[in-house]
This record gives C-alpha cells, structure tokens and sequence, in this order.
C-alpha cells in the first residue's frame, strides 16, 4: 500500500514559468511542491519514497512494501524512458497477467506488480484496467504523447482526489496534499455540506471544497498537453440485470468456492499478514478461510515440512458488555487455532475526537471511525498486511434496514404512490417520533418513508438528519445557496444507472455507490494508512461482486435472515452463535458520552465563536438540540456527533 501524488501543467502557457528557470527536470519550484505533497503522505507509505519531474509532469511516491521488496521502486521508469508510473494498492492477478505479456515478448526485471502495470499499460494502452483483478489507484505518463492516464480500482477500496487550477491538474491519495497547492481556492461546496449532514460523508465525486473531487470507482481519467481539460471516462460497473435461477445446494458450495478463490487470491505477500476478527459474520468467514488456505498450502508445500503457520488475528473489545464481541472472535479464534490478540478499549477512549479530522481530511462522521483506528494500531503491532470482512452486508444483505425496506416494499406493492403518498404522508404529520423507542415502535419514520417511491424512502430512512432537521440546522444564507438542491439528487443519480428489477438489488447497489465507498472504504482506508497498514478486502473482489449480483434476492434475505445465503454456506466452518447472533458492529457510547465526559466540550466545539461566524449554522437550533439531548428530554446523539466532527474540520480547516 501506498500514496500517489503528482500533477500535470496541461496548458502549453503553463508549461514555462517566465520568473523560473525550467529544466527537463521541472522548476525548483515544482520540485518544492512536489516534495510537500509526497511528504504529506509519508504515513502511507514510511518505507520509500521517490519523485520524477520533467518540463510538463511532476510525479510522487511513498512506498509501503508488501511484494518483492527488494525492487519495485517507483516512479517505475520503462526501459526506452518513455513511460512513468505510479501506483498505490495491489493487483492480485499480477502473476497471471505476467505470464500473458511474456508471452507477447514483454521483459521484467523485478517481481512486483507494479512493473506488470508498467507494461500492461504499454502492451493494451487504457485497457489494462480491465486485465486487473485488485485494488488500486495508479497514474502513467506516456512522455513522448505527452499524456497522462490515470485509474481508479472498481470500487473505490484506493481513493484518488483532483483538483484543476489554472491549467495545472493536481491529483493525490489524500486530500491532505492537495490542500498544500499554492493557489487552492477552499470554498466549501454547500451541496457537499448537503451531503454530509445527511449521509455522514461528501459523496462520489463530491468533496468539502469545490475546487477538488474525487475520481470515482471505476472510472479513468486521461489528458493531454494542450487539452482544456480532462477526459473522465467509466469502465465498469456491477449489473443486476440477470438473476440465476438453480438450486440452493448448489448455491452454498459455488458460494465457499467463489468467497475462498476471492480469499486465495487476497493472501500473496512478502510481509507477514493477517486478519481482522470481530467475532462477526464476515470476518469470521475471512478467518475460517485463511485458515483451511494455510493448511492446504502446507499440506501441499513440502519446503516447511507439513508444519502449518496460524493465522495471525486482531480484535478490538470493549469494556462496556453490550459493545463487546470478543467471546465470539475468541471462539473463532479457538476453533482455528489463530495467533490471536486483542486489545480491550476503554468506553471513555474519546482522545481521539479531534485526530479524526486531521486523518480525514473533511468532515467525516462515522463514530466507529475512533475503534477502527484502533484495531489498525493493534495489528500493525503483529502484521503488514491485513484482510477484513468489510462489504459483505453490501453484496448479500446483511444491514437491518434490508429487512425493514422490505417490510415497506411489500406496502407499496400492494397500494399505488396515488394513496400511499397523501396517506402516509399525513400519519407520518400526526404521529409522534419516539426516538427512545424499540424500532417497531417508531412508527412515524415508516409512515414518511412509505409515503415515498423506493430510492427516496431509502434516503430518509439511512439520512442522519432528515430534511427537516437539516433545514432547521441550516442558515437561510445556506438554505437559499443550495437553491433546492438536496442529498437526494446523489441516490437519484445513481438510480438512473441501475439496471436490475427488484427493489432489493436497488438499494443494494445504491449503498455499493454511496455508504461502502464514502463510509465504510473511506473509514478503513484512512485509519489503517494512518499507521501504515494495508487492508484487503475480499468480499470486494471484483469477481466475487459480479457473481453476488447474479444471486437471487430469495437467498440473501430468507425468512427474515439477512446474508442467508453466506450464514447457510458458512455453517460447517462457523459456530452458530458467531453466525445467527444479533449483529453489534463497531458502536460508540455517543449519547453517554455527550451527556457526562464529553459534555462541556461538546458544548464549546458546537457554540464557539468560529461555529458563529461560519455563517452555516442556525446556533439556535444547536443550543436547542444539546439542551434537550444533555437534559435526557430527548434523543440527539446522532445530529451533535455529525456537528462536533463537522466543528473540528472546520477547526483545522481554518488553521485555528
């Protein structure tokens, strides 16, 4: 794992400086700049770093080594000097590919992917993407077309941010360094604050600043010297257009086939690897495979003598018993035979609260943010590399909310958008919303959702604030700024480019476009670089996807059980306590935590002078929410969380 970052003046004018001497090896002044972007990401990557400039291109590297570490330095200059890369992730099928371009002649001088790229790129030109089976983000010079390529992995487990500013197209890893170039105009986007009180996270392609973006999964982006800008381009994306229709069995043994393939492929490493293990689903089935892949290698491989190595593990428990998962990672682990370790983290563990937004960059409000970190730090201590579960409840189904919009879903089957909307939308008015209360009791929100088509009530019901509370939250200088404009323009975008038939694969591939790349990818990426670990993430093997989205919906929702069909096809490798038990996830005591140790500084982020002056905020309804919410008269975890990670962005964002 790694960090790129580079940029391109693609303006003729730009590509002399009349007060800087330019060589063939660029100007001091863009080797300066160079030089801070790629130090700005030396936590990605703490083992290497190198640079190449010339008179149009500048280009930046920190390694992270993971295969063949002797070699495999970057930028990857080819051997006639026409091409540079750079590159960050893995590619898993390397080897393969390998072999295809010897075949046609091709020369290697290192063992590592990143040459494979190199020349995969010069044998198929923009097409290699599609030879590729990992995770990555890369970018090639093509210096004598004077042309930049660069690519994004298929679904955005590698992020990539761009910004164009006066005829020069910067580009990195993190956001960090793009916040470095001299001249960045850091508007806030409003439509990306719009996104984020809604959702927790600045959507694809947005970011907090409206002169940077993201490059978004599955797409490439390639420019020329002389272009006025950049050509952006998709080059895959998973279809739910087929269902295969055969028999269950046969649907539980292709589905350990596909997930351990997925898995075999996710273990090539030179550095010691290991896994995460909640006591979950997911990781649980990631560890049981591992563990069976360990001990047929072994069995097959005669140089160890038939001695098998464990699995190295890594959990992260609390010391409050109902966030705590750690009997059930342990029975896993006990069952495997794993090197298991874990580290029990403290319910008062909130130093964290104000490193989250220099990791992220923007705001960010995921509250499991602050335990991920934590089992990023925990593994470091034991491995390089390390595979996770996450993505599962994606592909199969596995999140509450399935279930429940499929509860709505057979509503609005039977009663047409004429009725539901004036019915529905008149109970939801009426009744009152009981936050406190069981989930079946909090009619209110089901009633708004039904009076909606599938995407919006899917919208309101995942939306951290609902448009009411963001509307109360937000300036009528904001308000009228947005002109309109709401979060749900994001899931409407991606709406028109689904191709399935059932309201199940809908919201599932509107999660894989939003939540998976914006939260959850988001989420591990930055905790683990943070110290310098590389996660893999298995269940998100392109593969393994296109194949999950062929499975009928009967077989991952089944009787009220989300991710049937993987608990089914789990059975002979899990307990069943760590398959059928209440899912936990990574959760912090916020409510608790805003109500005693955290209380005063919740209060000074939310009500200090710079929250004032931003001109964003309706303070009073700030001052009403952390009223009620601290005084117990009601529930308000949620909404002062996403602020207070909102107020220290902004903190740090201002420089103060």
């Amino acid at each position: 794992m790694c960090g790129i970052t580079g940029f391109i003046h693609f303006l003729a004018a730009n590509t002399v400086d009349s007060s800087t001497k330019i060589s063939e090896h660029g100007s001091t002044a863009d080797q300066q700049l160079l030089a801070q972007m790629n130090q700005a990401q030396f936590h990605r990557g703490p083992d290497e770093g190198g640079e190449y400039l010339d008179e149009h291109v500048a280009l930046g590297h920190r390694r992270l080594s993971i295969i063949d570490l002797s070699s495999g330095q970057q930028p990857m200059i080819s051997d006639d000097g026409d091409y540079v890369l750079i590159f960050n992730g893995e590619v898993y099928n390397f080897k393969q590919t390998r072999v295809e371009l010897e075949a046609l002649g091709h020369i290697f001088h290192s063992h590592s992917d990143t040459e494979v790229i190199l020349h995969a790129y010069m044998q198929w030109g923009q097409a290699c993407v599609d030879k590729f089976q990992g995770m990555f983000t890369f970018a090639i010079w093509h210096k004598s077309k004077q042309h930049l390529f660069i690519a994004r992995d298929r679904l955005g487990i590698k992020p990539l941010f761009y910004a164009m500013i006066d005829g020069t197209l910067y580009f990195a890893s993190e956001l960090k360094s793009i916040t470095l170039v001299p001249g960045l105009n850091k508007k806030i986007d409003v439509k990306a604050i719009e996104q984020y009180f809604a959702l927790g996270y600045a959507a694809e392609p947005h970011t907090i600043y409206q002169e940077v973006a993201k490059l978004p999964p599955g797409y490439t982006l390639s420019l020329n010297v002389g272009d006025t800008s950049p050509k952006i381009e998709q080059y895959w994306d998973v279809s739910y257009a087929q269902q295969v229709e055969m028999a269950e069995e046969d649907y539980l043994e292709e589905m350990v086939d596909q997930f351990k393939s997925a898995v075999d492929s996710h273990m090539n490493a030179d550095v010691p690897l290991g896994s995460f293990l909640s006591g979950g689903v997911d990781s649980s089935a990631v560890v049981a495979m591992m563990s069976q892949l360990s001990q047929e290698k072994s069995v097959i491989s005669s140089s160890d003598n038939g001695s098998i190595k464990p699995v190295i593990t890594c959990s992260i428990g609390f010391d409050v018993k109902d966030y705590n998962e750690t009997d059930f990672a342990r029975m896993v682990a006990k069952d495997y035979k794993t090197d298991h370790h874990e580290n029990i983290v403290a319910s008062d563990d909130f130093e964290l609260v104000d490193l989250l937004a220099g990791l992220y960059d923007e705001p960010y409000a995921d509250s499991s943010a602050m335990p991920t970190y934590r089992v990023c730090q925990l593994a470091r201590e034991k491995v390089t590399v390390c595979l996770s579960g996450d993505g599962a409840d994606e592909l199969l189904a596995g999140y509450r909310r399935y279930g429940l919009m499929m509860n709505e879903e057979k509503v609005r089957s039977i009663l047409p958008y004429s009725i539901r909307k004036p019915l529905f939308g008149t109970l939801g008015k009426l009744y009152p919303k009981l936050d406190w209360a069981p989930q079946f009791l909090r009619a209110k929100t089901t009633f708004q959702s039904l009076a909606m088509d599938t995407t919006e009530g899917y919208f309101h019901g995942v939306s951290l604030l609902n448009d009411a509370q963001r509307k109360a939250l937000f300036s009528d200088e904001l308000y009228q700024e947005l002109k309109g404009y709401t979060a749900l323009e994001v899931f409407r975008e991606h709406e028109a480019n689904f191709d399935g038939n059932d309201p199940l694969s809908l919201i599932q591939y509107l999660d894989i476009k939003t939540y998976l790349v914006g939260d959850i990818l988001t989420k591990v990426d930055r905790a683990s670089m943070a110290h310098s670990l590389e996660v893999r993430v298995p269940f998100l093997d392109h593969k393994f996807v296109e194949w999950t989205a062929k499975i009928p919906t009967d077989l991952k929702i089944k009787n009220g059980c989300g991710k049937y069909i993987l608990k089914k096809a789990m059975e002979p490798h899990l307990p069943h306590d760590v398959l059928y038990r209440k899912k936990m996830g990574f959760r912090v005591p916020l409510s608790d935590w805003f109500r005693g140790p955290l209380k005063q500084k919740l209060r000074d982020s939310l009500l200090s002078e710079q929250m004032r002056n931003s001109g964003l905020f309706n303070m009073k309804t700030i001052e009403t929410w952390l009223d009620d919410h601290q005084s117990g008269r009601k529930e308000y975890s949620a909404p002062l969380w996403t602020l207070l990670m909102f107020a220290s962005f902004y903190k740090q964002a201002e420089g103060q």
